[in-house]
């Protein structure tokens, strides 16, 4: 498993010889499209521009019921791409990727090379890679019910062949612990106060961290008879 960050991609398109490449590795990597099938299946009237949807149809599971197609949205960083190839597309075209339709193309192999041209090592699994990184980052932004029906992959065979542990995941949770166990030692490494306000009975105990980026405050309950101190 390779995940494939959004620099390494950039450089990638970057690199392409011209718009087709571009739209096929955007396609694959922030569309989440498979590669070849779904990407050269891809037709412009599939592409609604008003609401930002493509029409995915899909060889692959075309044999399952529902399988045929799928909706996908047009990501942010799709669209500038897919506009591009719109513009650049002549008067009439049906598909949005024309060239390598053939069925003895090879992509992979062009692939590589332009993945070599921007610097970067060809990883094995060329264009499943791009599909998986694209699963596993939105993974973090939406449920994973929504995720899957957006590629066109189940939940069990996300979790088994697409999603990704990433060192960025290590690094998170390690600073996401700090930062709680700064706050659970709010009290003893920063600082306290009591506040009472306007005669108020109740009072509030306000916890500031250490560094100061984070403030708790606790009502605490009305004074009564008790003494201040136990004993």
């Amino acid at each position: 498993m390779v995940f494939v960050s959004h620099s390494d991609i950039e450089k990638v398109i970057e690199a392409c010889p011209d718009i087709q490449w571009k739209v096929i590795f955007a396609l694959a990597r922030y569309g989440g499209l498979r590669c070849p099938s779904e990407v050269l299946s891809l037709r412009w009237d599939d592409v609604n521009w008003g609401r930002s949807r493509l029409l995915v149809r899909s060889p692959k599971t075309e044999r399952h019921e529902g399988g045929e197609s799928r909706v996908v949205p047009i990501f942010p960083e799709l669209k500038p791409i897919l506009l591009e190839a719109f513009h650049e597309a002549e008067e009439g075209t049906e598909h949005v990727v024309t060239r390598y339709r053939v069925q003895s193309a090879n992509l992979r192999t062009q692939a590589h090379r332009i993945i070599k041209r921007a610097g970067l090592k060809p990883w094995t699994r060329t264009f499943q890679n791009l599909r998986a990184s694209r699963e596993t980052e939105l993974t973090e932004r939406f449920p994973l019910h929504i995720v899957t029906a957006w590629l066109g992959n189940s939940q069990i065979i996300a979790a088994k062949h697409y999603l990704t542990v990433r060192d960025e995941d290590f690094e998170r949770a390690a600073k996401s612990a700090h930062e709680t166990t700064q706050c659970d030692a709010a009290t003893p490494c920063g600082r306290v106060k009591s506040l009472l306000g306007n005669g108020e009975k109740n009072g509030v105990l306000q916890c500031v961290t250490a560094d100061h980026s984070t403030t708790h405050e606790f009502l605490l309950a009305p004074r009564g008879f008790e003494p201040l101190s136990p004993g």
